[in-house]
């Protein structure tokens, strides 16, 4: 087992490549695997080149292949990303939800029991939590599983899965939960990228019902750095809420990110004009909200403060990106 090797599955997608460039950046000693099915919502050229990294292109739901990628390349840290993630999939085809969050995530604890893992991080959402009411406590990781969508419910199934193996079988297994995340990589199908998109090409911009349901924001740098520590530091806690403290309706979300692109890219037209209600989604949670205090008591992390200088960071990145498509 290398002491300096990690493991990574999904680390061609948003938060995964993400990770990856953040932990290669950081650590001079640490080699990575990628595992990665390389689905739609994954691109190669989202890591850079570099010599301590190496990626494997395989399905985590093929269970004889993983076990020989953990024999072969003997790691001894896991961070799990790997993942269907679009809540709007899950509902229109919840089965791969299934197959690829539960059965793969069995198949990644198996191998990593099997071989000795010294720390398996399971990276999961908040979504697991369900939904809160406008002036309710934010979540805490002792509040009930309340999964609403098929997306939520196969993620609070591996989490479970991954819990008892730290139960039954002592395995390191450490779940993280965050908050939804922004930032470069992430497909064009999610909130952020889709708004963005929509007024680049001056076309609806779409906003489910009306658009007052609130969400936590984290930008994905933020969540790398409190991962990093996670996987490489002393964990006190089983489990770490990991959030933004970034809460804003998706209405509001929206005329911030148009205010942003009129400054920096004025088009004929306020750009706010372009929003559109649409018919709400199934099952559509009202809010999510987590607090921090386990990951800032043991790690003295927190989020950083720059929201707005983040967002727009990752507008100029879209619009390079489409410049470039």
């Amino acid at each position: 087992m290398s002491e300096h090797k990690v493991l990574v599955t999904g680390g061609c997608g948003f938060i995964g490549s993400n990770f990856i460039n953040y932990v290669l950046d950081s650590f001079n000693d640490i080699e990575i695997v990628n595992i990665d099915k390389m689905t739609y919502a994954s691109n190669k050229k989202y890591v850079k080149k570099n010599s301590r990294y190496k990626l494997i292109e395989a399905d985590i739901c093929k269970q004889s292949l993983v076990n020989d990628i953990f024999q072969d390349e003997a790691p001894s840290v896991v961070v799990h990303f790997a993942a269907e993630s679009h809540v709007d999939n899950s509902i229109n085809g919840p089965e791969i939800f299934v197959e690829t969050n539960i059965k793969g995530t069995f198949n990644l604890l198996e191998a990593a029991k099997k071989n000795k893992i010294k720390k398996f991080v399971h990276v999961s959402t908040d979504e697991v939590y369900g939904t809160l009411d406008r002036d309710s406590a934010p979540f805490t990781e002792f509040s009930r599983y309340q999964p609403n969508s098929p997306y939520a419910a196969t993620k609070a199934g591996s989490d479970l899965i991954a819990r008892s193996y730290r139960k039954t079988y002592g395995l390191n297994v450490i779940i993280t939960n965050c908050s939804n995340n922004f930032g470069p990589h992430q497909n064009k199908e999610k909130f952020i990228p889709t708004v963005i998109k929509s007024i680049a090409n001056e076309t609806p911009i779409p906003i489910y019902g009306d658009g007052k349901n609130i969400r936590d924001w984290i930008f994905v740098g933020d969540h790398c750095e409190a991962l990093s520590k996670v996987a490489f530091g002393e964990c006190s806690f089983e489990n770490y809420n990991i959030g933004g403290n970034n809460e804003i309706s998706n209405l509001e979300l929206c005329k911030t990110i148009c205010s942003i692109f009129d400054r920096l890219h004025p088009l004929a037209r306020n750009s706010a004009e372009l929003i559109h209600f649409v018919k709400d989604r199934p099952g559509h949670d009202f809010r999510y909200a987590i607090e921090n205090k386990s990951i800032t008591k043991d790690f003295n992390w927190n989020p950083s403060k720059d929201f707005l200088d983040n967002l727009e960071l990752t507008i100029q990145w879209y619009l390079d990106e489409f410049k470039q498509s």
